[in-house]
């Protein structure tokens, strides 16, 4: 029992301590113009992760071709794998990404490519702490026909440049409606909203355009549902969500105010997910303190 307690202040106290020590220092954040709101429900737990090789996980994606089946990789320094594993936590295999690195891969998210009768997987490798790397990558690949517990792919590769100099951001997001990526940065007081579109991997390199400033800071995952219709975006102990309107743009529904829904703090949750029809959304921890990786749902409520 004194073991559990002693884990559980160890959470408690040390988390804190640690963002203090990340978070920018600024007395002008601004105000976060959210409210709680009930349409999802408190968190349930679906199961711990199998694979014991998921120890830093930092980023999910549910599969638009296969039931239940749930992308993730590992954060920065890992092998070059995305892990298959379904909603209990349940191992269903890797893909190994062929002749790249695991520089700092921060999230993943899946939508729309050259090919509109399949779909794609997309990782960020946009990880900077130390804000020094001149440009970031994305890697997409479609999602296999088949699933199997070893197989590989040779990924596209785009390369991005910030307007504005290196950043540290943490969350990839894919709208399928525009066909656009959006990565979010992490460690400025007001994080930034910058966009790419999607045909720009035919081009190899572009530089990012800067959409809009965000009212809340270290933004460490996000994702888009299926159908466009809901935004999520979460840092360590938020998550905020839109709701968008039918013809209504990503940047335009941005600037309205988020509600923030239920989030149960994790050790270090740098990974967030719609399912597949948007009923509800997922989150995974990287592995911290000794406590397993556990995935949890929080349901839409009807």
């Amino acid at each position: 029992m004194m073991n559990y307690i002693f884990k559980a202040f160890l959470v408690i106290f040390t988390i804190p301590m640690w963002l203090g020590q990340i978070a920018p220092q600024t007395k002008k954040l601004p105000l976060i113009p959210t409210y709680q709101d009930s349409i999802y429900s408190s968190p349930q737990k679906m199961g711990i992760l199998k694979n014991k090789e998921i120890d830093e996980a930092s980023g999910l994606v549910f599969s638009r071709k296969h039931a239940n089946l749930i992308y993730t990789h590992n954060d920065s320094g890992g092998d070059p794998y995305v892990y298959m594993i379904d909603t209990l936590g349940n191992d269903l295999g890797k893909i190994t990404l062929d002749d790249v690195k695991n520089r700092d891969w921060e999230d993943i998210a899946i939508g729309p490519g050259p090919d509109k009768n399949k779909s794609y997987v997309y990782i960020g490798e946009i990880g900077d702490n130390q804000g020094k790397y001149p440009n970031i990558k994305i890697f997409r690949f479609p999602e296999p026909n088949a699933l199997s517990k070893e197989q590989s792919v040779k990924p596209e590769i785009l390369t991005l440049t910030y307007p504005d100099g290196p950043r540290d951001s943490e969350t990839l997001m894919v709208d399928p409606i525009e066909k656009t990526i959006y990565i979010i940065s992490k460690r400025d007081s007001s994080n930034t909203l910058y966009k790419a579109p999607i045909d720009a991997f035919n081009k190899g390199e572009v530089e990012l355009e800067e959409v809009m400033k965000l009212p809340f800071t270290m933004a460490v995952a996000g994702d888009i549902s299926s159908d466009g219709s809901q935004i999520l975006v979460k840092n360590y102990f938020n998550v905020f969500y839109w709701e968008r309107k039918e013809g209504v743009s990503i940047s335009e529904t941005m600037k309205t105010a988020p509600m923030k829904l239920p989030y149960k703090p994790e050790p270090q949750g740098e990974a967030i997910g719609f399912s597949p029809n948007g009923n509800s959304y997922f989150t995974l921890s990287e592995k911290r303190f000794n406590i397993q990786p556990t995935l949890y749902r929080y349901e839409k409520n009807r």
